[in-house]
């Protein structure tokens, strides 16, 4: 039948006398193998979180981007317009439709109180044949009869010069809506 087991000799005998081969091995084993369980599980929703948390984060940041480029594009539009209305025939128009009227020839104070020149009185030029309204003004507010009749007109006031028209209600809030030019930071 079946032989019986040869007695171990030497190494392979003391081996088997530190190791036990009997019982209570199996119930040591079950707290280590629990603990591992539950270390691999926190693991892994500590990981999940962590990969939550990062795309949200991801997620904002690529709105917060788009938002930037939205402002960037907005604050050029605006510079453009700004470096378009303060050229200098831009600003010749705008006064022209103001009333205004180009300076004479201008004279100067020395410290001693000398007139330095010879000043001269500003005048409204003729006015041009056939006035075409630019797109722009025609775009905005319409332009007052009462400065073109008598600011454009030429007609001189009894000291000689033109007196500046008064802008109506219509073009006031046109002129008040308009942003102040500002310098980028340069």
């Amino acid at each position: 039948m079946s032989k019986p087991a040869a007695p171990l000799k030497g190494r392979a005998a003391r081996l088997a006398r530190l190791m036990p081969s009997t019982g209570p091995s199996t119930a040591a084993r079950t707290p280590f193998v629990l603990l591992v369980v539950l270390l691999l599980g926190g693991g892994l929703i500590a990981l999940l979180l962590l990969n939550s948390a990062l795309n949200e984060g991801s997620f904002r940041l690529s709105e917060l981007k788009r938002d930037t480029t939205e402002l960037t594009d907005e604050q050029q539009a605006l510079q453009r317009d700004v470096d378009s209305r303060s050229q200098p025939d831009a600003l010749e128009r705008r006064a022209r439709e103001l009333g205004m009227v180009p300076g004479g020839s201008p004279a100067f104070l020395d410290p001693d109180g000398t007139v330095r020149g010879n000043p001269t009185e500003a005048t409204a030029p003729p006015p041009s044949p056939s006035p075409t309204p630019s797109p722009r003004a025609s775009a905005g507010a319409a332009p007052n009869p009462d400065a073109s009749a008598t600011g454009a007109s030429g007609s001189a006031s009894p000291s000689g010069s033109a007196p500046a028209a008064e802008p109506d209600s219509a073009t006031a809030p046109a002129a008040e809506s308009t942003p102040p030019p500002t310098s980028p930071g340069r």
